[in-house]
């Protein structure tokens, strides 16, 4: 099958098309005939050894990026249960670990997919993965968002961001986006309630009593996020960068706080974005498809840290 290896860390020019062997699925697992791949920054990160996860997987030859997959299951392990040849299926696979999904066909564990609903493509399956569940669990899993709130969402217009607002929105969460006034629009039309321009307008200086920040920027912005909530209210951060003078801040105020979460694949998140995708309460952006064999271009876009919702990679 064509994959597409790494055989060095660095740039794009290491991203080598070869022919390999198709993966043996384990009892539990469904091979997957891949339509769509969704690419984050984490891919950039690692290819470029710049996070931690890269140095877990060095180990492996041949080395497979990618993590998010969209196609047909062609084949089923002995002890698989819920899905059969032919299901349409979309997920996040072995996060964070070996997910192999720059590849024609991927060795899935069952517990990690769920059914692609037949309204939206593989292309926005693919996008509605990673992203997708890092917005889920910040709500659900390392925070608790509830109607009542008020939430700041930082880098609003990304890949988590877009999603985070349709979700908060549909709990019934008052919404806040920071974005750069170019995205306005777009994520007053996701269901934002408010907008702030990052890059004008303090948002340490205009917002107080917030009851949940969503932080996705890092360093300064984890003190000014800080500031702005209200004593027992929560923030849930994306990258590290802060300080334990920083946590210390946060405990004083007495913040529901977790410094740095993490994405983990789990089959039952992805029935519930698959619900939402499905009544059109979730609707992914896609602003740039690429092929196959455009892997460096999709990086690439990636790398420019402007991409408006999600990069999709399509065979």
């Amino acid at each position: 099958m064509r994959a597409i290896v790494l055989e060095q860390f660095g740039g794009v020019e290491n991203l080598l098309y070869k022919d390999i062997e198709k993966p043996e699925i384990k009892a539990n697992e469904v091979l997957v005939r891949v339509k769509a791949i969704g690419i984050n920054p984490v891919d950039v990160k690692v290819r470029n050894r710049q996070a931690p996860l890269a140095e877990d997987l060095v180990k492996y030859e041949p080395l497979i990026l990618g993590w998010d997959i969209s196609g047909e299951v062609t084949a089923i392990g002995e002890h698989v249960s819920k899905y059969q040849v032919g299901d349409e299926v979309f997920g996040m696979i072995n996060f964070a670990g070996h997910g192999r999904a720059y590849a024609a066909y991927v060795a899935a564990p069952e517990e990690q997919l769920a059914l692609k609903p037949a309204n939206i493509s593989h292309v926005e399956a693919a996008a509605s993965t990673l992203a997708a569940l890092t917005a889920w669990q910040a709500f659900d899993s390392y925070g608790k968002l509830r109607a009542s709130d008020k939430i700041l969402i930082h880098a609003a217009s990304g890949g988590v961001g877009h999603f985070a607002i349709q979700m908060a929105r549909h709990i019934g969460a008052y919404v806040i986006a920071s974005c750069s006034a170019a995205n306005r629009e777009f994520v007053m039309g996701l269901g934002a309630d408010e907008h702030i321009d990052y890059k004008s307008i303090p948002f340490e200086e205009i917002l107080q009593d917030i009851d949940f920040v969503l932080e996705a920027i890092g360093a300064e912005n984890f003190q000014k996020s800080v500031k702005v909530l209200k004593p027992f209210g929560t923030i849930v951060t994306l990258p590290s960068g802060h300080t334990l003078e920083d946590e210390a801040a946060a405990r004083h105020k007495q913040l529901h706080a977790c410094y740095f979460m993490s994405v983990y694949s789990c089959g039952r998140d992805m029935e519930k974005i698959a619900l939402l995708l499905e009544k059109g309460i979730l609707k992914p952006h896609v602003s740039h498809v690429f092929g196959f064999n455009e892997m460096d271009k999709a990086h690439l876009q990636i790398q420019t840290g402007r991409t408006l919702g999600k990069v999709v990679v399509k065979f």
